[in-house]
């Protein structure tokens, strides 16, 4: 089913008998119930006033559509969302609504915040088939409730998401990345922790086991970015060799898209973690690669097919969700981290308002 208009959608959902998978570009290879809501067919820019750093899009609008208008008039989301074609093996366009249902958030989210940080209001369909409005007329089972906050990250199981509201700034005029030579985990999250805490304001820190450099992203004015990137070589110097790379563009691109992976088989986590304890958490896992985002905040892992990483790791003061394995593995494993039973009684409550039918993404989420 692929609905043309929010009312055409609305009616669908009211006249829905059985549970669906709510679909955006099919991009992410999420599975479950075989009947499908495609939300391509809500497709356009249908506001965007540039002046008040404003876009509102129909949740089905491609994402690459989005940042073309906004490259036109120098600014970007600027929590600049992942593309996960290519590890995930997926074809397709990348949706607005997704990244917002899925709360995607790139390297910058260290300095910016997440997409759900940019998200100005939504509207969606929620399992009654009613069309609800942040701001506008507020049904009674959702009073009390931030349907942004709640909406973004909520993965399609509260309602179906047709026009979102976003927040963008404007593109930085000049970008450098760092690179510091590094021995180990503990040392690259070393200086990727000083870079962070100090007054130069860095908008990307990652580390990459396999080419031994901890990364670090400066970005704005031309002056400034080169006075910060002078001030950071001195900060960083007790940690490696620094130097600058060329490329920043295509660095950031392939390290929000953990491009390292791409082409080579086995199961993908993503593990968020203190950014202290991730090179322990790296130890621990016995993958085949990994990468750092986040100052050590966000791990990506590769390991063996059908491995059960939670079940390696333990307790641990964080969450691994599992993005890309064979179905029987995700069915076996879940794709995200078992909630705790007080956590588990608070989403169940939430979504048996939100979607009293349970009609909405079953399963994909606990």
């Amino acid at each position: 089913m692929k609905p043309r208009t929010e009312a055409e959608l609305a009616e669908t959902v009211a006249g829905l008998q059985d549970p669906v998978r709510i679909s955006g570009g099919g991009t992410r290879g999420i599975g479950g119930p075989e009947m499908t809501i495609e939300t391509g067919g809500l497709s356009g820019i249908t506001l965007y006033e540039p002046g008040a750093l404003t876009i509102v899009a129909q949740a089905g609008t491609p994402v690459a559509e989005i940042e073309a208008a906004l490259e036109a008039e120098g600014q970007q989301l600027a929590f600049e969302p992942m593309d996960h074609r290519g590890l995930l093996g997926t074809n397709g366009a990348p949706t607005i609504g997704g990244v917002v249902a899925a709360n995607i958030s790139g390297p910058r989210r260290i300095q910016a915040g997440a997409c759900r940080d940019f998200l100005l209001g939504v509207r969606y369909v929620d399992g009654k088939g009613q069309v609800v409005k942040n701001g506008g007329r507020v049904m009674k089972n959702v009073t009390g409730y931030d349907l942004v906050k709640l909406m973004g990250g909520s993965w399609g199981t509260l309602g179906v998401l047709t026009e979102v509201s976003l927040k963008v700034l404007p593109k930085p005029q000049a970008v450098a990345t760092l690179a510091v030579r590094v021995a180990d985990g503990s040392r690259a999250v070393g200086a990727l922790s000083a870079a962070l805490k100090s007054p130069f304001e860095v908008s990307g820190a990652a580390f990459d086991p396999q080419d031994g450099h901890a990364l670090l992203r400066i970005e704005g004015f031309a002056d400034s970015v080169a006075y910060r990137v002078g001030q950071l070589k001195s900060v960083l110097a007790e940690y490696g060799d620094v130097a600058e790379r060329d490329g920043s563009a295509e660095i950031w691109q392939a390290i929000r898209d953990v491009s390292v992976f791409h082409g080579h088989e086995g199961d993908v986590w993503r593990i968020s973690v203190k950014p202290s304890d991730a090179p322990g958490i790296a130890a621990r896992l016995g993958a085949d690669q990994t990468l750092f985002d986040w100052g050590g905040g966000l791990i990506w892992a590769l390991v063996r097919k059908g491995d059960d990483l939670r079940a390696r790791l333990g307790a641990f003061d964080g969450h691994a969700t599992l993005v890309r394995a064979a179905a029987e593995t995700v069915e076996a494993l879940g794709r995200f981290q078992p909630e705790s039973a007080g956590i588990q009684a608070l989403t169940q409550g939430i979504r048996q308002r939100f979607d009293p039918r349970g009609l909405f993404n079953p399963g994909l989420m606990g």
